[in-house]
């Protein structure tokens, strides 16, 4: 469980990295697909909602 969470986290600090380079790109109109933003944080917020369920799960 302990791994799960470790390599839910390291991957939300990859999309975060992901979604600040977007956000640069579209402020400086080299981005075409904005819909890519909305996408990634989508895909955060449910990494984020897994890693809650698992340490609730632990926490039981």
């Amino acid at each position: 469980m302990v791994d799960n969470i470790k390599k839910i986290k390291s991957e939300v600090v990859l999309l975060k990295k992901s979604l600040m380079n977007l956000r640069f790109q579209k402020t400086t109109g080299q981005l075409e697909k904005t819909s890519e933003i909305k996408k990634l944080r989508h895909k955060i917020a449910r990494l984020k909602t897994e890693m809650s369920k698992i340490e609730g799960a632990n926490n039981a």
